[in-house]
């Protein structure tokens, strides 16, 4: 999906959001949601996300937005170094409003820190 996406013209991907879950509720044997299944995001996905930035990241050279449970600092590394070009912050935005603003000063210390001149230096070779 990601090279047909490149191939026909896109300009960058965005890699991944929220996944179908189900829970259900054991005593009444039936699903808690009404619609049955319903969003997982936030931290649960990361590793799911950070997988799939890295797996598309050896295959196309069009920028890759990394999105998936992102909270801290060393989240939104991985996903540098996986192979993402920029993040998006989605669930945390609504437990902590002020986190985009702090992650982008964490972001640009850990890089001076690190002798880096942008996050785009960070991609692992693995």
């Amino acid at each position: 999906m990601a090279r047909a996406a490149e191939e026909n013209g896109a300009d960058a991907l965005s890699l991944i959001n929220t996944l179908i879950g189900m829970v259900i509720d054991t005593k009444k044997r039936e699903p808690v949601l009404t619609n049955k299944v319903g969003g997982l995001s936030g931290p649960a996905i990361r590793p799911v996300a950070v997988k799939m930035v890295w797996q598309v990241a050896k295959i196309v050279k069009i920028p890759i937005i990394g999105i998936g449970g992102i909270e801290k600092l060393d989240d939104a590394l991985q996903f540098f170094i996986a192979g993402a070009s920029a993040i998006q912050i989605g669930t945390a935005n609504f437990y902590d409003p002020e986190l985009c603003v702090n992650l982008v000063e964490e972001i640009d210390n850990y890089l001076k820190q690190n002798n880096f001149n942008s996050v785009l230096e960070l991609k692992g070779n693995f």
